[in-house]
């Protein structure tokens, strides 16, 4: 029998059968999320059907991330219904207004390797980072999903990414995530699933391997997972305080292919407007001038994130408008400890923390017509941050953070 990869194997043990790729299987699902944005249309389907009571509580995550704190008077209704139907459901696993993003809280506290994540957020493939099968679905899946604890999944072509060496300084996972989108363009893994393979654990921490994870929507994979290591073991003791050895691939498992990227030929990059794919180093781009710079998000708003743009900052001061959002609170108080949050005061940024904001042009810093954004979030779409007439320019918080401090698309090495 031909060996099983990652993926293969926790839809093996979720179905109750082996299973190989193309076959249409009903797997157990270990953990669903959704958020503010999202739930509403779920509450609906579930009272719509007439369903009031949730067979299994604990394994539902809710997280009110993307318009946070409300905005506006129906953003506050639709919380207050969320929280409502939390308090009846007997959802202990919900977090209000500042507890932060949703994908964030996921990686923090719950998810395991080897589970079956799902969420209705298309990002909830950012779980992958911690060796989990981990898909977005629309609200009416979820829906069904929370009533049977189950879902169906076609499983994936498995494709093979070798990560090897180690990364240049300044350079994180965000530019490994547009190193791979340049290279195979955002429709070139529709229908597979990409396991990663870090060949030296220490050269990407964990924080990396979640953006890469949460850029794989971007990619259009079905999914993106980790194999898990001594990376993911430490991350666990240290967020939780246990260990979890987790489930590994055959050695001999089967890939569709397989490419190997050392992590020395990876360069600062930036995804041009419109697409994510459209990428750019910072020496084809650099010197436009900018109007404003997001550093946060699901993608890059974690505390590796937050310490680059200190160490950038650092008795400087930005020349355009800065919008911070760490993506937790527990990211923001430990920023807070290790003074990154004061010295991005300092700098002149704006900080704030828990929400999704400018990533979705929900407020926070929306941006205006025809402004230039360079963002650390995952999407450039025409529109995505504000005006349709605004363009933004996806890069990691090194990129970002020099931007922010010149006014001006640039690298670290370019400050004086």
């Amino acid at each position: 029998m031909r060996g099983q990869t990652l993926t293969e194997k926790i839809l093996s043990r979720a179905s109750g059968k082996t299973v190989t790729p193309g076959d249409i299987v009903e797997v157990s699902v270990d953990l669903i999320g959704f958020h503010d944005l999202t739930g509403f249309h779920i509450i609906e389907v579930l009272e719509g059907v007439g369903y009031n009571f949730l067979p299994n509580p604990e394994r539902l995550v809710i997280g009110f991330d993307h318009l946070v704190p409300p905005p506006d008077v129906r953003s506050a209704e639709i919380q207050r219904s969320i929280r409502n139907f939390a308090s009846r459901s007997k959802v202990l696993r919900f977090h209000d207004i500042g507890d932060g993003i949703l994908h964030q809280i996921l990686l923090e506290r719950y998810v395991l390797p080897g589970q079956v994540v799902v969420g209705a957020d298309s990002h909830t493939s950012t779980a992958g980072a911690l060796g989990a099968f981990a898909q977005g679905m629309g609200a009416t899946d979820v829906a069904a999903t929370i009533i049977t604890g189950k879902t169906w999944v076609s499983v994936p072509q498995p494709f093979k990414v070798v990560l090897k060496g180690f990364l240049k300084e300044w350079v994180t996972g965000k530019d490994v995530a547009l190193e791979i989108l340049r290279e195979f363009k955002a429709d070139y893994f529709n229908g597979m699933s990409v396991e990663f393979y870090v060949e030296n654990a220490g050269s990407l921490p964990m924080d990396y391997r979640a953006t890469i994870a949460n850029m794989g929507i971007e990619f259009n994979a079905d999914s993106v997972i980790f194999i898990p290591d001594e990376e993911t073991n430490n991350f666990l003791v240290r967020e939780r305080g246990y260990g979890y050895e987790g489930v590994l691939p055959d050695m001999d498992a089967e890939y569709v292919d397989e490419y190997v990227l050392d992590l020395r030929d990876v360069d600062l990059l930036l995804a041009a407007p419109y697409s994510v794919d459209n990428v750019k180093s910072v020496a084809e781009v650099g010197g436009l001038d900018v109007d404003m710079v997001f550093i946060g998000s699901c993608t890059n708003g974690r505390l590796s994130d937050l310490e680059i743009a200190a160490k950038i900052m650092k008795g400087r001061k930005v020349r355009t408008r800065c919008v911070v959002i760490p993506a937790s609170r527990k990211v923001f108080n430990r920023a807070l400890e290790l003074g990154y949050i004061q010295t991005l005061v300092d700098a002149g940024c704006v900080v704030t923390f828990g929400t999704c904001g400018p990533c979705i042009g929900g407020h926070f810093g929306v941006a205006g017509p025809n402004e230039v954004v360079v963002s650390t979030s995952n999407r450039n779409f025409k529109g995505r941050m504000g005006s349709p007439d605004s363009k933004t320019y996806l890069s990691g918080p090194s990129v970002a953070a020099a931007s922010a401090v010149m006014g001006k698309i640039a690298g670290p090495g370019d400050l004086q």
